[in-house]
């Protein structure tokens, strides 16, 4: 019996490349890195959902902040609980659409503020709930320095996240002298 090596020189060749067998397990490589990054896609999407989530939950709190400093006259009239069915947009502020606002008493703008606010809640945040006051104002009373105090919290439930979020905020209102 003759060595290969006898016959490369008839012209019989040993073929070169890759076996079936090599190109089903670098396709599976192939396939299971793929599968991970595919992974961590989806893992970075869901953390950017939550983070814009947060973001607007911040945003929103610091909306109805600045509206509570515009009306400090409104005082306790941003408290959410003294609102049984919850709030109701009372037309105080000028709309788009609508038309200009009409003229309102510190009091009745505190709750066309606190309904708006919602309003802005439930649309920009998943879930908020079906509770008058799921997003909250609390008016707390007069705090140290004479300085009116309220607590403003939200909560939502972010898809897929195993539990509620919430963002809450304390807001010191120095009182109108």
């Amino acid at each position: 019996m003759q060595s290969l090596s006898a016959f490369h020189g008839m012209g019989v060749t040993r073929a070169c490349g890759m076996s079936l067998i090599e190109v089903l397990v670098a396709l599976l490589v192939v396939a299971l890195g793929m599968m991970g990054v595919a992974s961590l896609i989806l893992q970075s999407l869901r953390a950017g959902y939550v983070a814009l989530t947060q973001t607007q939950a911040v945003n929103l709190v610091s909306d109805i902040e600045e509206r509570i400093r515009a009306n400090p006259n409104g005082g306790s009239a941003y408290h959410c609980a003294m609102y049984m069915g919850g709030p109701v947009e009372r037309g105080c502020a000028p709309d788009a659409g609508k038309g200009a606002g009409s003229n309102c008493t510190a009091s009745e703008l505190a709750e066309d503020d606190l309904a708006r606010w919602q309003n802005a809640v439930r649309v920009a945040l998943p879930a908020v709930g079906s509770d008058a006051c799921a997003a909250n104002v609390e008016a707390l009373g007069v705090g140290a320095g004479g300085a009116e105090v309220f607590r403003i919290s939200l909560g939502w439930q972010p898809p897929g996240a195993p539990a509620p979020s919430s963002y809450v905020s304390d807001l010191l209102l120095a009182l109108p002298r």
